[in-house]
């Protein structure tokens, strides 16, 4: 299976201007590459045929009669292949002259789509040699002996998707047509492209192409013409460029002067569940089918769409994704994780300052474990007394040692409330606990669920207890892959009155926290934050070692947090099927290689396949089941695109069943 993914190509052939032979030559050598990749679909720049840069040659009769006979030698070349290939070339209809592009599959040609924005400004003289897309209502023309559809509102159908095209310019213009093709259903937009080279221009290309995937939650498949070209004038650099809503996914190499294929997937099953999600996408389809009805002008933005059905594509081969898969695509790489740090703690720090101004509230009292969770929204409420302009001292932190509290966590507590400075508090749980356990009759050597639990409630009662007696209110310290999870004790750590950390999942609190220490805090809380980074997730609620060494480890329990991580991204916000996300891991966690990882400083596990599957199967069973924690939380701040809340992202029945998730998985 391949799980809803389209091979595409963008090429950038080698060309001679005018030479309609050397680069038909060129682009069939080119479509055979791809085609043995497994490539379905393939674009080649503007006008590829002829080149782009001709001049008043398009006005040469010889010229134009190449161009169609090397389409004719394209078809030939083609009838046995299946791959559908986009080429551009002039081509005569009547008197005018049209700047298209021409699909062309197994020997036959499937449709050809003009161009409609003409640029005639500055370097661009486009209108001297051809006519706008809007100036002939032809829906069919005769071209190598073949009658085939005609327009720019043509539609073409695989078994696997639906994809549109536009040339250069329209791409450029206010309301692409891509726009309204994306509207009617095309997935992918293919775009036909001679755009020359000019100080920043590429920079603002690349953010066209990437808002307007965005915009039309499409893929985008771009090619531009390169190293050949008549550099009179102007200079083409070449831009091979594969965007899947809004994202980059794969690029050529500028001011290359060897041909370039540049192959990549688009996921079109994740483009139609952000379709389905998104009610303004559907909403405005609906507003575009209604004005064109409701309308008189026939002008070409009205055009009824013709939809082309185009034959299966069946490669010979097994399916193999070729693009990078972020093993934790919640955490960017790079520069953009500074950024996006800075930006989550100015959201959880303005929602909670909100909090405290509208309840009055004269402290805000939070547990302290010495972990990253706890450590996370310390950090948030005293940069939130700063942002406030009030003293750290109303920020109340409360260390609550218990039966499994360890040396290392407990010293890590009180070292960094004393470097933030903020109002500390110790309260031991252990005679409580005993003195509750003696209450229920529980043995308290019998380290069950009963005993573990105890401790948590018992905690949280502390803490709602302190916040009562100093006018305060408890701060939430569980975060997004714990509730994914359910792993917290209902009405204790699952509760509070504001939980700052919970839509943040737990492979970024890890690098929230880093960057807090390596940007903003004194040596001494450096010190500590590092040390917490690095101890073992635990709850703490059974005993160490005699050597004081943590053995209830979280990651040993319920499986690795950047797995879940990964399959919470994966199952919440692109809503896959449990074998499309194992697929997905093993691409992730095991097939790929970690250079771009590196280059991006991430520290990345490694996995077997039985591994990833136990512990998806754990993830699909927990959400399941520990949905009725989810159905009451507390407030607490959207950070990112996904998010558990009952009152926002999440509305989920808590006796679902996940038997069917868990045979999908299993079979």
């Amino acid at each position: 299976m391949n799980y809803g993914f389209v091979k595409v190509a963008s090429a950038i052939p080698s060309l001679k201007v005018a030479d309609c032979t050397y680069n038909i030559q060129q682009i069939e050598s080119l479509i055979v590459q791809a085609e043995g990749k497994g490539v379905e679909i393939i674009v080649f720049p503007e006008l590829s045929i002829s080149g782009y840069s001709c001049g008043d040659l398009f006005g040469q009769q010889l010229l134009l009669e190449k161009c169609e006979e090397s389409l004719f030698k394209l078809l030939d070349f083609t009838r046995s292949l299946q791959i559908i290939t986009l080429v551009g070339m002039p081509v005569m209809i009547g008197g005018l002259l049209m700047n298209c592009a021409v699909v062309v599959q197994e020997g036959k040609i499937l449709g050809v789509v003009p161009k409609t924005y003409l640029p005639n400004y500055k370097e661009f003289y486009e209108q001297r040699w051809f006519a706008s897309a809007t100036t002939i209502d032809d829906t069919q023309i005769h071209l190598c002996a073949q009658s085939v559809p005609f327009g720019r509102n043509l539609l073409f159908h695989t078994q696997k998707t639906t994809f549109g095209i536009e040339l250069c310019e329209d791409l450029w213009a206010p309301v692409p047509p891509s726009s309204e093709l994306a509207l009617k259903g095309a997935e992918i937009i293919f775009n036909l492209s001679a755009s020359n080279e000019l100080i920043g221009k590429n920079q603002y290309l690349l953010s066209l192409i990437s808002q307007q995937s965005a915009r039309c939650i499409a893929g985008y498949v771009y090619s531009s013409s390169g190293f050949g070209e008549s550099t009179q004038d102007v200079v083409y650099a070449g831009n091979a460029l594969i965007y899947e809503n809004g994202s980059l996914i794969a690029r050529s190499k500028r001011f290359c002067l060897e041909e370039q294929l540049i192959i990549s997937e688009i996921d079109t099953e994740r483009l139609l569940t952000e379709r389905r999600h998104n009610t303004t996408f559907s909403e405005n389809a609906r507003n575009i089918k209604c004005l064109n009805r409701n309308s008189s002008n026939t002008c070409a933005n009205q055009l009824p769409i013709t939809d082309i059905q185009c034959q299966t594509v069946n490669p010979s081969y097994n399916f193999e994704l070729t693009r990078w898969v972020n093993p934790h695509p919640f955490v960017p790489g790079g520069g953009a994780l500074n950024e996006r740090c800075e930006e989550i703690f100015s959201i959880q720090t303005s929602g909670l300052a909100k909090r405290i101004v509208h309840t009055g509230a004269r402290s805000i009292v939070v547990g302290i474990s010495g972990g990253l969770d706890s450590t996370l929204a310390l950090l948030v409420c005293v940069k939130t007394m700063d942002l406030l302009n009030r003293p750290r001292k109303e920020v109340i932190g409360v260390t609550m040692p218990g039966f499994g509290t360890t040396d290392r966590t407990y010293n890590n507590a009180i070292a960094l409330m004393k470097s933030l400075d903020v109002t500390i508090k110790e309260i031991s749980i252990k005679e409580a606990c005993i003195r509750h356990f003696i209450d229920i009759g529980h043995n308290l050597n019998n380290h069950d669920v009963t005993y573990e639990n105890s401790q948590a409630r018992e905690r949280t009662q502390i803490l709602m207890d302190v916040a009562n007696q100093c006018n305060g209110f408890v701060i939430g310290t569980g975060d997004l892959s714990e509730l994914a999870l359910g792993w917290c004790t209902y009405n204790a750590d699952h509760m509070s009155n504001y939980g700052v950390n919970c839509s943040i999942p737990k492979t970024l609190v890890k690098y929230l926290v880093k960057w807090v220490a390596m940007t903003s805090v004194d040596e001494d809380s450096k010190a500590t934050l590092l040390d917490i980074i690095e101890t073992p997730i635990s709850p703490e609620l059974i005993p160490a070692d005699a050597d004081g060494t943590i053995l209830q480890k979280t990651e040993d329990l319920v499986g690795p947090y950047e797995l879940h991580d990964f399959f919470l991204y994966h199952f919440l916000r692109l809503g896959f099927r449990p074998a499309k996300i194992l697929y997905l891991a093993e691409q992730a966690f095991i097939k790929q290689t970690y250079a771009e990882a590196s280059e991006l400083e991430m520290e990345v596990g490694t996995y077997d396949e039985d591994t990833i599957r136990k512990w998806l199967q754990t993830f699909c069973r927990r959400f399941f089941t520990q949905q009725f924690k989810r159905s009451c939380l507390p407030d607490g701040p959207k950070v990112g695109s996904v998010s558990l809340s009952p009152r926002g992202d999440w509305r989920m029945p808590s006796d679902a069943s996940s038997a069917d998730w868990l045979a999908d998985l299993e079979n």
